[in-house]
């Protein structure tokens, strides 16, 4: 008897069913090739070879003479079909030795274990060997009942209207409450400038400046230290802060239980820290019923917010669009297969339904008119037309007799036609598509990684700075007072020295934070 090997090549740079059939035409003819099977989607090409006429890597080498990038692939349990199975009327564990040993000493099984408090197989096949409705059967005349795990067809794990709808109501809420702050922001600094040009041609004296100042409504005292300008704020800042923020803090309160830091722990750390900082300015100022306001951060988290939870909400649109042509792909497939007995002379001898997970390769499976094809296959008998259009977009019928290859999901539509399963299961072409959109989900942009392992240093070191922003000044400040008297605005005598310091040197270590944080990579 000839050993036969069994390898797997990545085989790249196909683009239609043409490519397919180059290759697997050509190795057929090539001496110690028993078999191949190539499908288009997953770029990989199953060859059954004999080890002592021909190597996997000369194989690779035939593939690429045809003009296509091939590369053998190590990892050979790919191939393995997988099957979870529910066993019913085991009562200990010798019935589920018995079901273990009696599978294992069949040929073609490479693993099997069965939990008894679960009810369920699990159990690694060699789809060339041995088929599911075989093993279904052995376990069958063991005296048991057995079906199949009823997997999800629906592809709710996809669905993003929840995502969608709390990154709106996260936006909206901070736009409501940032385009008022905006506006108040943009006024003072009209006023402010107009003030600073008065100042510049009428030459008044600083006693004059505050009481233009002090006259202009915003900046009104309500109670002493609390200006009419930063108690709207206050008041602006807190809605954004409970109900817009709310899942940044969730995500945030996450990562740092992991150890880690990313996005969200700079978006809420810089939110949160002028929040603070400004109700605490507020509060001291009110105790000492300074004659002038105190500068406050409270534009800064509303106007963060709205951008980044746009970006959010924006992303899992375009992600729920993807995700709904993946679940149309999804209720393409059909759900059941005729599979039939041929005798000699390809004479029907018998016909029986089965679930689509149960259809082995080298099945024959009869598809009737306006039927949908459950697996990828060969035609063996019959002649019809078949709408591909699901998988090549193309609008008129191709024409299908023995030999033309066909595609699960596509519709027969007019005449009967037997066809020998190639691929099942997960290695269907439409299984394949699904596949890949369902990776591309999931799966990051390498730019959006990129970002992630960033803010994992960037969070540290912002901090890091703002940290030594702030022990510098104090260390300046109390070496060289002038210095800081020359940069803090509204420096009165009344406020000892060592206050106005710190109060400088929290100013300057929270500009850092609230400025570093969103910048560029939140943003982005």
């Amino acid at each position: 008897t000839k050993t036969v090997s069994k390898c797997y090549v990545q085989v790249t740079g196909m683009t239609c069913a043409s490519c397919v059939a180059n290759i697997e035409r050509n190795l057929r003819r090539e001496d110690g090739i028993h078999s191949i099977l190539v499908a288009l989607m997953a770029g990989k090409a199953e060859v059954r070879y004999n080890p002592a006429v021909i190597h996997p890597s000369a194989i690779a080498e035939l593939i690429r003479e045809l003009g296509f990038g091939a590369t053998v692939m190590e990892n050979c349990g790919e191939g393995d079909g997988i099957l979870e199975l529910v066993v019913r009327g085991m009562t200990c564990a010798s019935c589920v030795h018995k079901i273990e040993s009696t599978l294992m000493k069949t040929n073609g099984v490479l693993y099997c274990s069965v939990a008894l408090a679960t009810n369920k197989a699990d159990i690694k096949y060699d789809p060339e060997i041995i088929g599911p409705r075989d093993i279904i059967q052995a376990i069958k005349d063991l005296g048991f009942t057995t079906s199949l795990v009823k997997k999800d067809r629906s592809s709710s794990h996809l669905d993003h209207k929840q995502e969608i709808r709390q990154w709106k109501r996260s936006f909206v809420v901070s736009l409501v409450f940032c385009i008022p702050v905006m506006g108040l922001m943009i006024y003072m600094m009209v006023m402010d400038s107009q003030l600073s040009d008065a100042h510049a041609h009428h030459n008044m004296s600083s006693e004059e400046m505050e009481a233009l100042h002090s006259s202009m409504f915003l900046e009104y005292q309500l109670l002493p230290g609390l200006s009419v300008m930063n108690f709207l704020s206050f008041l602006l800042c807190i809605p954004v802060q409970m109900f817009g923020g709310w899942h940044f803090y969730i995500q945030a309160y996450r990562a740092l239980k992991h150890r880690t830091a990313n996005m969200d722990v700079l978006i809420v750390l810089a939110t949160s820290v002028a929040f603070v900082y400004s109700c605490v300015i507020l509060l001291v100022a009110m105790a000492e019923k300074a004659k002038v306001n105190p500068v406050t951060f409270f534009d800064t988290p509303p106007m963060l917010f709205v951008f980044i939870s746009l970006g959010r909400w924006l992303e899992h649109v375009a992600k729920g669009k993807t995700s709904e042509a993946l679940a149309r792909l999804i209720s393409l497939q059909a759900t059941e297969a005729t599979v039939v007995t041929l005798g000699p002379d390809n004479v029907l001898l018998s016909e029986e339904q089965f679930d689509v997970e149960l259809v082995q390769r080298g099945d024959i499976v009869k598809v009737i008119p306006g039927g949908k094809f459950p697996v990828d296959g060969r035609v063996i008998e019959g002649h019809s037309m078949v709408d591909e259009s699901l998988i090549t977009g193309e609008a008129m019928p191709v024409t299908k007799k023995p030999g033309n290859t066909v595609i699960a999901g596509s519709i027969n539509q007019n005449g009967s036609l037997l066809i020998s399963a190639t691929h099942v299961g997960a290695d269907t072409t439409l299984s394949q598509i699904v596949k890949l959109v369902e990776e591309a989900q999931t799966s990051k942009a390498p730019i959006q990684q990129f970002a992630d392992k960033l803010s994992g240093y960037f969070v540290p070191c912002i901090v890091a700075v703002s940290v030594v922003t702030l022990f510098a000044w104090i260390i300046i400040g109390f070496v060289d007072f002038e210095i800081v008297e020359k940069y803090f605005l509204g420096y009165n005598q009344s406020v000892s020295a060592a206050e106005v310091i710190i109060r400088f040197a929290f100013q300057a270590s929270i500009t850092v934070l609230c400025i570093a944080c969103p910048c560029s990579l939140g943003l982005a």
